[in-house]
């Protein structure tokens, strides 16, 4: 049973990366990809809430494992950052500095209020 919970909910979360997504796209016609660094952010801050208030273990895998997991997108965020390497875009190192120096950042800052 637990199983086809974290299922459904990886679904619900990738749905939810997908509007979110398609939302951010049609409001910004920039080469930085926006979506992708909101979306991981968010995703790693809700962890670290999820995580910061010890939650029970199947509502974890649940929320953290399925429905973050299949919000956030570490393959999305590896193709923007080779396509805007590739086509030697400016933006790819401040993607790179915001997403990997943001995302621990993200996560110590949901960690620290759901210690609240």
């Amino acid at each position: 049973m637990s199983l086809i919970l974290i299922g459904l909910s990886a679904g619900l979360g990738a749905s939810l990366r997908f509007l979110v997504t398609t939302m951010i796209k049609q409001h910004t016609k920039q080469i930085f990809p926006w979506a992708t660094l909101l979306i991981n952010l968010s995703g790693a801050f809700l962890l670290g809430i999820l995580v910061g208030l010890q939650i029970p273990t199947l509502l974890y895998k649940i929320l953290g494992i399925g429905f973050l997991g299949g919000f956030t997108t570490f393959s999305t965020l590896n193709v923007e950052l080779v396509t805007l390497r590739r086509n030697k875009q400016f933006e790819v190192i401040p993607y790179a500095l915001a997403t990997y120096l943001g995302g621990p950042i993200a996560l110590f800052g949901g960690l620290l209020l759901g210690h609240l």
